[in-house]
C-alpha cells in the first residue's frame, strides 16, 4: 500500500500468535514477509498462507543472524522492517533458579535483540530508511516476583529501544519498543465467558505494529502500550 514506505518485513521469533497476526497484517498490506525461529518447519504453513519466507536461525548467534539478512535480501530484498519477538524465561524463586537457564533467557529476550538490530542498523543505514519493531512485555516496566530472568531480559530489550531510537531515529530509522502488558489471547487461553475482551488478541496487537510502519516520521511512536480494557496499571 502506498502509505506504507517498506516493502520487507523480517519477523524473528516467529510462531504462533503476535508474530503470525502481525505477518499476515504485513503481508495483507502488501510487504514482502520472512519468518525466523530456531525451527523453521513450524512456520512452513504460516509462509505458504502468506507467500513468504521461512528460514531457521538462533537468535543468540551472531553469525546466523548475518546469514539470514544476508539470505532474505538475496531472496525478497532487503528488509526494511524487522521485528524482534523472541523471548525465553526462566520462572522459579530467585535463590532456587539455574545460572545457566537464566543466562540463555537473558540471551534470548536481550541479546539476541541487540544482534537483530545490529544487522538491521547497517542495512538500513545504507537504505536510509526503516522500521525496527522489538516485542515488550508487562516486564518491561516491572518485575514480578519468581519472573527475574524475564525481567532482567525485557528490561534490557527496553534500554536497547530507547537507545537506538536517539542513535538512529535521526538518520532515517524508526525505533519501536511495543509493551505487551496483558494476557494475550489463544486457543489455549479464552476469555473467560463473563469477562469478555479481558486478554489481548494477537490481531488487536499486529494492528498497532501496522500502525507503527504507517507513522509519518514528522510523529513517530518511540514506545506503545497495549493493555485489554480491564488490565491493571
Amino acid at each position: 500500500m502506498t502509505d506504507i514506505p517498506y516493502s520487507t518485513a523480517l519477523i524473528v521469533g516467529a510462531g504462533q500468535g503476535i508474530s503470525a497476526a502481525v505477518a499476515r497484517k504485513f503481508a495483507a498490506a502488501g510487504l514482502k514477509v520472512a519468518l525466523v525461529a530456531r525451527n523453521a518447519d513450524k512456520l512452513a504453513g504460516l509462509a505458504g498462507e502468506i507467500g513468504g519466507l521461512a528460514l531457521p536461525a538462533d537468535a543468540t548467534d551472531a553469525s546466523a543472524i548475518a546469514d539470514v539478512f544476508d539470505k532474505v535480501s538475496r531472496q525478497i530484498g532487503t528488509p526494511d522492517v524487522v521485528v524482534y519477538n523472541a523471548s525465553a524465561r526462566a520462572h522459579g524463586p530467585i535463590a532456587e533458579l539455574d545460572p545457566e537457564t537464566v543466562r540463555n533467557a537473558i540471551a534470548v529476550s536481550a541479546f539476541g535483540g541487540f544482534l537483530v538490530t545490529r544487522e538491521a542498523a547497517r542495512r538500513m543505514l545504507q537504505l536510509g530508511r526503516g522500521a525496527i519493531l522489538l516485542t515488550g512485555a508487562s516486564a518491561s516496566v516491572k518485575g514480578f516476583p519468581q519472573s527475574a530472568a524475564f525481567a532482567m531480559g525485557k528490561f534490557a530489550l527496553r534500554g536497547l529501544a530507547q537507545s537506538s531510537a536517539r542513535e538512529l531515529g535521526p538518520k532515517g530509522i524508526h525505533v519501536a519498543h511495543i509493551v505487551i502488558d496483558g494476557g494475550v489471547r489463544s486457543a489455549a487461553r479464552p476469555d473467560p465467558a463473563d469477562r469478555p475482551d479481558s486478554t489481548l488478541s494477537p490481531e488487536g496487537i499486529a494492528q498497532t505494529y501496522l500502525d507503527l510502519i504507517r507513522q509519518p516520521r514528522d510523529a513517530w511512536s518511540l514506545e506503545v502500550e497495549l493493555r485489554p480494557w480491564v488490565e491493571h496499571f
